[in-house]
């Protein structure tokens, strides 16, 4: 048996704020199923106490020195699906409004990487492979190296993967000494130094045994300039080490069948009836013009730059004059909220912006839509094209990342395709392109189905990546 300690700042079906949580909450269950022995740390936050405190049990309380940082941390267990969920807790690092965004996360992320690799004493078990995400994690690879004068720490392999190569946790350097407690000279050599700081990223990169991200595109393109975030040269370091492998959905909790939030449910079977009875529920719980007729777009979103929201909102007025009706749901960027307001001001009846976030309402609009609006800039791997698939929402996407490993583009020809895509970051080429969606809904309708069962038909799941995710654990 093969066991393996995942290690984030995030994870279902404790706490999410984007895609990283939904691979935490779904490939350990899928490992567990095949027989490993899979347990994963997370900060104990405030979300947490306030939704799932009554099922956790606390079962230690150890001293964590790291660096300068001398502070109490206590061990919290919960199960699920048979995967062995701990939580570490800290009132000051942990309990607060939001997970990250603070002046001191450098100092929480460093606790929270030496409290999880402390675990290990505190319940004796130690992994055949630690698996971290992100940069919160980054520095753990290392650590175990570094920090702990211990065979069963080195022996450990280590997983590292990149959700997002943007956000890479630099610091200033004198954080190798007052919260990591780091030999100097791994700034010096340059294993960890990133322009005159330290990065928790980098140091994930060059430390682990391998090096994932969340698809094949993406594992190329973050080795260009364009996509590289200025670490493009250390991962060609690690190109040999580096592994794309494309995210699933937990088609349990994401399925139109079994949806217990959706007005009917459906099937490839009677999907043209389930996909109006779910468009017209929610034009009425939206305030739109009720009509099963008119192509609905539905755009679900963080509202910021990489989203390709700009855009979306450059094309306002031609996207409104092809007699559709849209529904936002997201928040984000001052800019994007405001404009998405204008369109719904200006739209009445037509455009809906739900400023925010909404589970249940998400569930409706990937149901009730016929189009999903996707025109991501970059995309690491992406969860909503995933997701309206899996509802027989046709993805219109931005060939990026993920995107493109997952939206195969509509042959009008063939009959093939589960989507519709267009390839450069000019808004045109995404309006004509729904355009061309649009004029598939309204006079190809038979093709339009087609491109629905294809959907409906498409693997969303995580057996196939799950295969590959033991194919690299047995790699090392």
């Amino acid at each position: 048996m093969k066991s393996v300690l995942f290690v984030a700042s995030e994870g279902l079906p404790f706490i999410k704020t984007g895609g990283l949580a939904d691979v935490i909450g779904s490939l350990p269950k899928i490992l567990v199923n095949r027989g490993y022995d899979v347990r994963v740390v997370l900060p104990l936050y405030q979300g947490i106490i306030d939704k799932h405190f009554e099922k956790l049990e606390k079962f230690s309380t150890v001293q964590i020195r790291s660096g300068w940082i001398n502070q109490p941390a206590s061990y919290y267990y919960s199960n699920v699906d048979g995967v062995k969920y701990y939580f570490v807790e800290h009132q000051g690092y942990f309990e607060r409004s939001s997970l990250y965004g603070y002046a001191d996360d450098g100092e929480r992320f460093s606790f929270f990487q030496r409290a999880a690799l402390d675990l290990l004493y505190v319940i004796d078990w130690f992994p055949e492979i630690i698996h971290t995400h992100d940069w919160h994690t980054g520095m753990i690879p290392l650590m175990c190296k570094a920090c702990y004068q211990d065979e069963r720490y080195n022996n450990i392999k280590h997983i590292y993967t990149i959700h997002n190569l943007a956000f890479q946790g630099n610091f200033p350097s004198e954080m190798l000494e007052s919260c990591l407690g780091i030999d100097w000279h791994y700034y010096t050599n340059g294993d960890v130094r990133f322009h005159s700081g330290i990065s928790f990223m980098k140091s994930g990169i060059v430390f682990a045994n391998k090096v994932t991200t969340v698809s094949l595109t993406y594992s190329n393109e973050i080795l260009t300039e364009e996509y590289g975030e200025n670490l493009q040269e250390v991962l060609k370091l690690r190109q040999h080490d580096l592994w794309g492998i494309v995210n699933g959905i937990d088609t349990d909790d994401w399925n139109p069948s079994t949806d217990k939030l959706l007005a009917c449910n459906y099937d490839i079977n009677n999907y043209v009836e389930g996909k109006k009875q779910n468009k017209i529920s929610l034009q009425k719980e939206l305030g739109l013009n009720v009509d099963e007729n008119v192509m609905l777009i539905g755009l679900v979103s963080r509202l910021t730059w990489q989203k390709g929201i700009y855009q979306i909102c450059e094309q306002f007025k031609n996207i409104m004059d092809l007699n559709v009706q849209f529904v936002v749901l997201g928040s984000g960027e001052k800019q994007a909220e405001d404009s998405f307001k204008w369109l719904e001001d200006n739209y009445k009846g037509r455009a809906v912006f739900y400023c925010g976030y909404n589970e249940e309402l998400a569930h409706r609009i990937y149901a009730g839509c016929d189009v999903f609006l996707m025109p991501s800039l970059y995309e690491p791997c992406g969860i909503g094209q995933l997701i309206a698939l899996r509802y027989g929402s046709l993805p219109l996407v931005r060939e990026t990342g993920g995107l493109k490993d997952t939206v195969i583009p509509y042959n009008i020809f063939t009959g093939d395709g589960n989507g519709f895509s267009f390839n450069s970051k000019n808004s045109n080429d995404m309006f004509n392109v729904l355009k061309w969606a649009s004029e598939q809904y309204y006079y190809n309708k038979h093709g339009f189905n087609g491109l629905i069962q294809n959907a409906l038909n498409s693997d969303v799941s995580w057996m196939h990546s799950g295969d590959l995710y033991e194919r690299l654990y047995y790699s090392i």
